[in-house]
This record gives C-alpha cells, structure tokens and sequence, in this order.
C-alpha cells in the first residue's frame, strides 16, 4: 500500500484526522510505503522550492509523532529514489496525451490556482507521475478520498496498457515452463493439472486453488510468481499490477470558521501549535450571531464550535451544549472549554514526540534514508522488469 503528502507546508488536525490517523492504522494491515511527495509539490512550487526544502524533514516529524512506526512502514523521499521518475518518462511513450488532459483535478487546479503560471509539463504529467509512484511498488491498494479515485482509475488503465502492450515477453512459454518447475515435483504437478481443468473445462474453483496454490510458494521470484498466474490464466506476464482505490472516511475536521480546515482559509490548528495559541484561536472563534447577548439563546447548529463538539465530544457533553446554548444556560466561553480541553489532550503527546524527534533530528534523518533504501529495493526489482519488457536491458 502506498500514499504520501506534498511537504508544501505545517500540519495541522486537518491531516492528522483525515491522513495520518488512517495511515496509523493501515501499517499494522499491509506493507506500507509512505513518502515525502516533493517532486510532486514542485508541479505547482517550482518558483518557491524553499518552501519544500523547509517542510520535508518537519511533515516527517509530524509522521512520526503522530505514531507512523518506521518499523512498520516504509518511510521516505520520492527524489531520492530516482526509479520514481525513469518509470514515469518510460510510461510517457505510451500514454495518450487525452489521459492526462480529462483527469478532473487538472482543470481544477488550473483554476484553484490562477495566481500560478501551471502551463508546464510537470503540471500536465503529474497524474502519470502519481501511476509511476504507485505502480513502481505494484501497490494492490492506495488510500484515497472519493475526490482521488481518478487518479487509481488512470493508473489501472496505465498499467492495463502497458501489460497489453509489452506483457508478452520473447520465449514467455518457456519461461514459465521453467517457472513451474521451480516449483518442485508435487507442487507443479497440481499446477498442471489445475490449470487443464480451468483452461479446458472453464472450473473458476480450479482456478482460485492455483491461485493459491502459487501465492504460497517460497522458492520462486516475483517475476515468475506472475509468469506462472499468467500462464494460468492464458495471458502474458503481468508486468505492472492493477492497484484498487482503498476509499477513506471524508474527513469531518473543521476549521476554525466552520469550512473545512485548509492552509487556504487561514482556519487552521497546527499539530505543533503551542497550547496556549490553540486555546486563544478556539476561545475567538464566531458563534452562533443570534447570540448577542450572555441571555440571548442560540441554535448550536449554526455554531462552528459544535462542528468541534460533533468530533471531540462525547453524547452527555453534546447533550449538555444543546440544552445549555438553546436555553441560554450556559455562555459561549463555557462551550467552547470542554473542545479546548479535547484538543490539547490530542496535541500534547503528539507534541512531546515531536520535540523528541527535534532534539534529534539525525534519528529521523537516518529514518529516512533507511526507508529510501527499503524503496529503492522494491523499484529496482520492477524497473528491471518493464526494461526487459520493453527491450531495453540489452547491453
């Protein structure tokens, strides 16, 4: 599983509810690489890369505070594993130019973004630079919000053309005859005889036993683990896997106006904001305009602070802010104590690892490249396959 963020700057709950929490949990579930997206952020920073530069080891302390286990997950830097971007020029051969001009969010952007000159062709091929990103590590699943899942659909189309183009390797039937007989003597025999009785009688039950029966090999490379399903199957090699969008919760943190939290709002919480400041942004947040007045009763849904309630509280405090604001029982300072009190006992442990990691900033730098090492690892491996696939690892 893969996913990552744009160092473009701090991090605030926004993230922490909607990315980092989640990614907390998908470690102990899958093989995750999580990485630092810096080429990505210079598709639209490219005048101000200082700004990345800044943010790349600070978005990792966050990571790491917030209690992404580099013993769990693969941590590192997309330019430091150049594999990300030789893959990314390979499938631009043989990308139709439309593919990238109908992904949704690149008009989007364009138009988010007017201040920016984005007529270049990093901004066009950014999409295809994200399929690189993931299909470089064959990811089965990418965490992504419904606004995201075009992206997963262009990369499975990517890699679909891409398997259809170069997925017939020279000599694949011998190949994967020699595939099959690594697998020993008892083992290719079933191999054999399953794949006759789905090949020549269509048993889809003979077919999931092979299946199984190959993803339980130990002796075998992952090139001929896919030689040895394609040869199953009837088809050629599948070179680059088809990953599935994993849809994530929306997320439900807002800001301090009651929009959605956003650097571009200016409504933001950073997760390395001192306690004091959180508590002074939360106790000048506007309330519901009815009341004026201590005595005024007041509608809590046309409050931002009970969007804050809504995440942070449990059903007596909410319970007890309805009746309170709507009988005029309690003040808009009362409410608003119990969501400061929620949120500093988030902040604080994420803010004592953070200064840990600060203190030492060589630990997570050794992280890091630990990680890129781990990556770079799995990219050679699929590097080298769409070479030979596409005739360049002659000499």
């Amino acid at each position: 599983m893969l996913s990552g963020m744009r160092p473009t700057g701090q991090l605030h709950l926004g993230h922490y509810h909607g990315v980092l929490k989640n990614w907390v949990k998908l470690q102990h579930e899958y093989e995750c690489f999580f990485f630092v997206a810096d080429w990505h952020a210079l598709t639209t920073h490219y005048a101000t890369p200082q700004v990345i530069g800044d943010n790349a080891l600070s978005m990792v302390i966050d990571w790491l505070a917030a209690g992404v286990n580099p013993g769990s997950a693969s941590i590192f830097v997309q330019s430091r594993v150049p594999e990300h971007a030789e893959l990314h020029l390979l499938l631009s051969m043989m990308t139709p130019l439309g593919w990238l001009e109908r992904v949704p969010s690149y008009k989007d952007q364009q138009e988010k973004l007017r201040d920016r000159d984005l007529e270049t062709y990093g901004f066009l091929g950014y999409p295809l630079l994200q399929s690189a990103d993931i299909l470089i590590y064959r990811a089965g699943q990418v965490p992504v919000g419904a606004d995201q899942v075009a992206h997963v659909e262009l990369t499975r189309e990517v890699a679909r053309r891409f398997n259809h183009l170069y997925g017939r390797e020279p000599g694949f039937e011998d190949n994967a005859e020699a595939a099959v007989k690594k697998m020993g003597k008892k083992a290719a025999r079933i191999y054999n005889n399953l794949r006759t009785a789905y090949q020549e009688q269509g048993d889809h039950d003979a077919l999931e036993r092979a299946q199984a029966l190959i993803k339980e090999q130990q002796n075998i490379s992952l090139g001929d683990r896919e030689r040895l399903l394609g040869y199953l199957e009837g088809s050629g090699k599948m070179i680059l896997a088809e990953p599935q969008a994993l849809l994530t919760p929306a997320a439900k943190m807002p800001g301090l106006d009651g929009q959605k939290m956003s650097k571009s709002y200016g409504n933001t919480i950073a997760l390395r904001e001192p306690i004091d400041d959180v508590a002074k942004k939360i106790n000048t947040m506007p309330t519901d305009p009815a009341r004026v007045r201590l005595k005024d009763p007041g509608d809590p849904d046309k409050c931002p602070v009970w969007q804050l309630h809504d995440v942070y509280s449990d059903d007596d405090t909410k319970a007890w802010v309805q009746q309170g604001c709507r009988s005029a029982g309690i003040g808009c300072l009362a409410c608003k104590k119990p969501v400061i009190d929620a949120v500093a006992a988030e902040l604080e442990p994420i803010q004592e690892r953070a200064r840990q990691y600060e203190k030492d900033p060589d630990i997570v730098r050794s992280i890091i490249a630990e990680g890129c090492e781990q990556a770079r690892e799995s990219a050679r491996e699929t590097l080298q396959d769409v070479r030979e696939a596409m005739g360049l690892s002659y000499r």
